[in-house]
């Protein structure tokens, strides 16, 4: 230990005093679990765990939009009286449900696909503007030309099928929407003195 104030004790790796309660004897678990606990950060860290995070989380948010909207819906009783004749309280119930199925999974497949593209996009992005060469992906310059970028990309990507325009209309939208979405994100706190 060094003697000198304000300098900060050097220990050599694996030795470093450990935490209070822990004694030497679970040293070599408590670094395991380190280990561990460094595996797992960078996995969630990756893009492929980021973009299926956002993919199933598109797809949860959507299935209940849906399920709301449904329960706003407005419906003609005489038509579904007409389509309904002659079934009993629990296929009318049967079918409603499975027509509200339908439903949901349709919205959340829209919403999954977007979420999952634009975050697997957005980490790309991420990843290649921190880097100088191939192999140093991982910096991570985090400003607000992702997702800007990744919104254009996205939204480019998926009005792809209705022309040229149509494709520099949706990045624009897109790009407008994520950077509109990131400056709301990262706003100074209020402050409240």
């Amino acid at each position: 230990m060094s003697s000198l104030p304000l300098v900060a004790p050097l220990f050599p790796a694996g030795k470093e005093p450990l935490p209070p309660g822990v004694t030497e004897e679970d040293r070599a678990q408590l670094l395991q679990a380190k280990k561990y606990q460094a595996w797992m950060s960078s996995g969630v860290e990756s893009c492929a765990a980021k973009t299926a995070i956002a993919g199933i989380g598109g797809l949860g948010i959507g299935a209940f939009f849906s399920l709301m909207s449904t329960s706003f819906a407005y419906e003609d009783p005489y038509l579904r009286a007409q389509s309904q004749t002659g079934m009993s309280n629990t296929q009318k119930a049967r079918e409603i449900f499975k027509d509200m199925g339908k439903g949901m999974w349709r919205s959340g497949k829209g919403f999954g696909k977007v979420g999952a593209l634009f975050a697997g996009i957005e980490c790309v992005i991420e990843g290649a503007r921190g880097s100088r060469h191939r192999l140093q992906w991982y910096r991570a310059k985090n400003d607000m030309v992702n997702p800007v970028a990744a919104g254009f990309v996205a939204g480019g990507i998926l009005a792809r099928h209705s022309g040229p325009k149509a494709v520099l209309g949706g990045g624009l939208a897109f790009a407008a929407f994520s950077a509109a979405i990131d400056l709301f994100l990262r706003r100074e706190p209020a402050d409240d003195d």
